[in-house]
């Protein structure tokens, strides 16, 4: 493809116009447009895109994660058939794009020699880059089957996602990697939670869930590690920060045209009774006008089990008051279809867990000193948990690790 003709295609994308817009091809159609002016202007356009390349790093790579991250014509028709002039255009735009990132420094400047002859002895002398490597696919057919098999659009980018301020939603790039295996103990509502997930991608009947109980019983490592375990069923997780819980209806909004499944997690929840938050959360979660979406589900964790403070004087007055004043107080956790308690362990189930840590990493201590020293730790973090017992197990790895130093 020749410089003349390749600048007009660069400019004329169709399907993937959106990646037009990205920093690094704008600076490959700058480098196009000033071929076309004078040397000072290819200069600078040409320094400016070598500074981009060097800090972008495969050029093939980035444009291939744009138009897998993109929201295009061809995506909004998942799974419906595509027709065949879409599917031209696309092609046509997918050999533009591989055009480009076939380009290296040296043709580039190969470009400019022809228009700017007496120029040779300066353009020897800039920098070289390497072209990228080839995209995934080349036709807008194999485009179509790429986005309805690994899906499309900004939630593409990774698992697990936090929404920060003006509801921008984020990737979380090192998110936790927990995993069920990890996680010891509560197997019954480790399951209630699996089956509720698992209905729910497979597009049946499931229900928002409020994980309560006490701290550290690892309410919130389950959520995360579910989230992690069926990440390959297209599963993501969204945790949305109380202080940001007006930002639900622009969640939706977005969510509802992604082809995944998302957990909203709503960590830690605790309200007063005149918490604005209070009421915006029940109205989002039912009732609401702007709805949810039904790819999407809502799992919370709270050490209350009816998410508000209560007081003495709540349950005092005449009856209508009474009940007037409890209902608001269960209103909200009446919305989660289900309920799953994470207590405290006892002796026995807290030592078992102890067991299964010092297993997994082959801690060479006698049970019966192992069990003295971990309900010894226990007493001096305030009570027996499945985070204590973690703890515990790490402590001792040290003093292991340190008496054999």
């Amino acid at each position: 493809m020749n410089q003349q003709t390749l600048r007009l295609r660069a400019a004329s994308l169709s399907v993937l116009r959106n990646i037009g817009g990205l920093p690094l091809y704008r600076h490959y159609t700058g480098v196009f447009s000033s071929l076309n002016g004078d040397i000072s202007r290819f200069a600078e356009a040409y320094g400016a895109l070598c500074d981009m390349v060097y800090r972008t790093g495969d050029v093939g790579r980035a444009l291939a994660d744009a138009v897998h991250f993109d929201m295009n014509a061809l995506t909004a028709l998942v799974p419906s058939p595509a027709p065949a002039f879409l599917l031209d255009a696309a092609t046509r735009d997918l050999e533009t794009l591989q055009a480009v990132a076939a380009l290296d420094g040296e043709a580039l400047l190969s470009y400019a020699r022809e228009a700017f002859p007496g120029c040779g002895a300066f353009l020897d002398g800039l920098p070289r880059f390497p072209a990228g490597s080839p995209l995934p696919v080349s036709d807008g057919a194999a485009l179509y089957a790429y986005y309805h098999a690994e899906g499309y659009g900004p939630f593409a980018q990774g698992t697990a996602f936090s929404v920060g301020a003006d509801a921008c939603i984020s990737p979380i790039f090192h998110a936790d990697p927990i995993r069920l295996t990890d996680l010891k103990g509560y197997e019954r509502q480790k399951k209630s939670i699996i089956d509720n997930t698992l209905s729910f991608l497979e597009g049946k009947n499931a229900n928002n869930i409020l994980l309560y109980g006490d701290k550290g019983t690892g309410k919130s490592s389950t959520v995360k590690a579910v989230a992690n375990e069926f990440a390959p069923l297209g599963l993501k997780i969204i945790e949305l920060p109380l202080s940001r819980i007006t930002a639900f209806p622009s969640l939706c909004t977005q969510v509802s045209q992604s082809p995944f499944h998302f957990i909203v997690f709503l960590d830690d929840l605790s309200f007063n009774q005149e918490d604005e938050n209070f009421t915006a959360l029940k109205a989002f979660i039912e009732g609401g006008i702007t709805g949810k979406p039904e790819n999407l589900l809502i799992y919370a964790t709270s050490n209350r089990r009816h998410l508000v403070n209560e007081r003495f004087s709540d349950r005092q007055g005449d009856d209508i008051h009474i009940r007037d004043t409890l209902e608001t107080i269960t209103s909200l956790s009446d919305r989660f279809g289900l309920e799953i308690t994470f207590s405290v362990p006892d002796k026995d189930d807290y030592l078992v867990i102890v067991d299964q840590l010092a297993d997994e990493q082959q801690l060479d201590i006698p049970r019966g000193e192992l069990h003295l020293l971990a309900e010894r730790f226990a007493l001096r973090k305030n009570g027996r948990s499945p985070r204590t017992a973690r703890q515990f197990i790490s402590y001792q790895v040290t003093q292991l690790r340190e008496a054999d130093s």
